[in-house]
């Protein structure tokens, strides 16, 4: 599982953005959990982080790999 520090998000469109972009990243198997309250998203797979973080910064918010 590769957690993410996702800041930005402010309601359900912001989550399903995040959810949406991150299920298009290769590699991805799963979205686990986008969750605006905790600023995390949860992914599934053997995808690469740094395209994971590109993919939530395209959409307009900050990421990144939680510690």
């Amino acid at each position: 599982m590769i957690k993410l520090k996702v800041s930005g998000m402010t309601c359900g469109h912001c989550e399903q953005a995040v959810n949406k972009a991150l299920s298009a990243v290769p590699g991805v198997e799963r979205v686990v959990e986008v969750d605006r309250a905790k600023e995390l998203a949860v992914v599934e797979g053997q995808a690469d982080a740094a395209a994971l973080i590109a993919a939530i910064t395209g959409e307009g918010y900050q990421a990144e790999v939680a510690a």
